[in-house]
């Protein structure tokens, strides 16, 4: 056996499918094994693989054991000369594996080698090739300097920046998502230190590589794309404890005393810092406009107050209670927040009329119970509808301000339809539109581009591969979707890495999947397409039927001796609305007659009743059913919701 390929799987199946594919591919005519490790997947991983990957040998976890452990579990199992290390999120070229096998054996002082990376634009990785991470070498990137001096030899040791992207090198740490190990050394030196997690580990081994005598290579004659940070949000707080502990670890087992001492001196102070960064940046990101609406209604409404008592109440002496600043004005002010809030005031982009919507909404609800407060704590409609009037000039011209310095958070408008070119022959080039068209809401455009110029336009195509740098331009594309089916890897990451400058995205439509792939940021999950991804999966539609939830229980509660009447199951009925409050289950959910189809579609509560129950008296095929949850979960509404639980009254004690 001349190749292992070892690949830890945790709840990343679209990325794994896509990997597995590529990986299929380029393992033809090689006498080759494919090992996954899932650590306890939930999403249907280990179904996938059965269903669709028969021939990969599956070591199933019963909880997640980390890299480090998963990975030897594989690697005491495997037979091969040379073992591969390779990340779920990635995508390998098509003769990938014969070129790094080809330079191991003629390179035997080889003990491990890495590869060429790229992002999913078809970007750089620096990760591909780094310097062993020393005290010196690890201020120089907490700090910043390596960033500064990117190009420099004593300041940019960590990525090696100073070293050609596109030659061969001698380097002292190979990357964890494709790391080519020969057997022998492993045997030599041992398997993956399972005292890291994840991360450092890869750290670990190349370094206990080069003291066995051995030498690491960066080899850039092949190319993987890698979708990076896809199990882990790299910004977050847990990530920089996960990642910095694994470097205290690796310190403390290979430097001196001295050295490992302020190695975990400086990586406490990049804790402390980077994780501050991180609280910051989420304040920012979810905090500061609510924060600075707060603060401008206020000051706002104070001086409105101020006025109005002043001028036209007490023009002769007198004021309003203390309890109209103290208590009235911020339960005002939080009303109304709540309300821009629930009605998608805070999303992005951002819309006016949901500002408006909300303040709206918020200023009904606070006079309702204005008027049903005793006489003695009435204080002023005028200030009400004056604070709700400046509530809107303040949001508004807040919002023009960011929007007019242009930051990128606080954009005014609608969400932009999106246009898209599918590359591949005509037949899976419209399988693939098919699916965007189900997973895409707001498709503004679909082309199709033939992958040779010998194509008519009559036949559905816009244009050919070779054409495509114009017909980007011409036709104002925003993400660029090839098929795996049709075009070999190397082709996809030639086109990627010549058009990475533009602003275009890039995706992967895997053959036979229901999954489109790709991810432009270290930050984003993937912006994975599948034919789940749909309007209930929108975090507003989600808080949105929430909300309805909690309405609808509310009411069914208040009405209850009158509901129990012509309810079927009444005393399950009442347990039923305490569900829906506690969020165990949702009035309305899917109607579960197939688990493989239910598992295509987002995921929700479990409903008391489902989109059937909005047909009364009619008897519905499966098939039908099927059809009645991708509507339900494509467009939701909350009226939809609210028809279904008119219609379906009577069943609300349903188990």
């Amino acid at each position: 056996m001349k190749l292992s390929i070892v690949i830890v799987n945790y709840n990343v199946k679209y990325f794994l499918e896509q990997c597995l594919y590529a990986v299929r591919k380029a393992i033809n005519s090689i006498e080759a094994e494919v090992f996954v490790v899932d650590n306890n997947s939930v999403d249907g991983s280990v179904k996938m693989l059965n269903e669709k990957f028969p021939e990969v040998n599956i070591i199933i976890n019963k909880d997640n054991k980390g890299f480090s452990k998963a990975n030897n579990q594989a690697i005491k199992k495997a037979k091969g000369e040379y073992i591969l290390l390779l990340n779920p999120d990635t995508v390998v070229e098509d003769d990938t594996f014969k070129k790094i096998i080809s330079f191991m054996d003629k390179h035997p002082d080889a003990g491990g080698l890495g590869v060429k990376m790229l992002d999913g634009k078809g970007k750089f990785l620096p990760e591909s090739k780094r310097g062993l991470p020393t005290p010196a070498v690890a201020f120089y990137k907490i700090f910043g300097l390596s960033k500064l001096f990117p190009k420099s030899k004593t300041f940019a040791k960590y990525h090696l920046g100073y070293l050609d992207n596109n030659k061969i090198h001698e380097v002292e740490i190979l990357s964890g998502a494709c790391m080519l190990l020969r057997k022998k050394v492993l045997d030599k030196i041992g398997l993956l230190d399972e005292s890291f997690f994840m991360y450092g580990e890869d750290i670990d081994m190349s370094y206990r590589i080069i003291k066995a005598g051995y030498k690491n290579y960066y080899f850039p004659e092949t190319r993987i794309i890698h979708y990076k940070g896809e199990s882990t949000k790299k910004s977050s707080v847990n990530y920089v404890f996960i990642f910095y502990n694994a470097m205290i670890i690796f310190a403390k087992k290979h430097f001196s005393q001295k050295n490992a001492k302020i190695f975990s001196f400086l990586i406490n102070i990049a804790v402390y810092l980077r994780a501050f960064i991180a609280i910051i940046n989420r304040f920012f990101s979810k905090a500061l406009l609510p924060v600075i609406d707060t603060a401008f209604l206020f000051t706002g409404i104070f001086i409105i107050k101020n006025y109005w008592e002043h001028n036209v109440i007490f023009p002769y002496g007198g004021h309003y209670p203390a309890e109209l600043i103290s208590i009235a004005i911020p339960v005002y002010i939080l009303i109304w927040l709540f309300s821009v809030y629930l009605s998608g005031g805070y999303d992005h982009p951002i819309r006016l009329i949901k500002i408006f919507q909300g303040l709206l909404i918020g200023t009904v609800i606070i006079l309702v119970f204005y008027s049903l407060l005793p006489e003695s704590y009435r204080f002023s409609r005028a200030i009400i509808l004056f604070g709700a009037l400046w509530g809107f000039i303040s949001m508004l011209g807040i919002r023009l301000i960011f929007h007019l310095l242009n930051l990128k958070n606080y954009r005014i408008g609608t969400e932009k339809n999106k246009r898209f070119i599918i590359v591949g022959e005509k037949e899976e080039a419209e399988r693939v539109a098919q699916l965007l068209r189900k997973s895409y809401i707001n498709t503004g455009f679909i082309g199709l581009i033939s992958i040779s110029d010998n194509k008519d336009k009559n036949e559905g195509f816009i244009g050919n591969l070779i054409q495509i740098k114009d017909i980007i331009t011409i036709y104002k594309i925003d993400e660029v979707v090839f098929c795996a089916k049709d075009l070999p890897a190397q082709e996809i990451i030639d086109k990627m890495s010549e058009l990475h400058y533009s602003q275009v995205e890039y995706k992967i439509a895997p053959p036979e999947s229901l999954s489109i792939i790709g991810s432009n940021s270290i930050n984003t999950s993937g912006d994975i397409y599948i034919i789940d991804i749909n309007s209930i999966a929108k975090i507003n539609n989600k808080r949105n039927k929430r909300f309805t939830d909690i309405i609808a229980s509310t009411i069914l509660l208040s009405i209850l001796p009158v509901a129990i009447i012509f309810i079927k199951k009444p005393f399950k009925f009442i347990i039923n609305i305490f569900y829906v409050f506690f969020a165990i289950k949702s009035w309305v959910g899917y109607y579960y007659i197939n688990d493989d189809e239910i598992q295509k579609l987002p995921k929700i509560k479990k409903g008391i009743l489902n989109p059937t129950n909005a047909f009364k008296n009619r008897t519905i095929s499966n098939e039908t059913i099927n059809k009645l949850n991708l509507l339900y979960a494509r467009d939701y509404k909350i009226t939809n919701d609210l028809n279904i639980i008119f219609k379906g009254f009577k069943f609300l004690g349903n188990t």
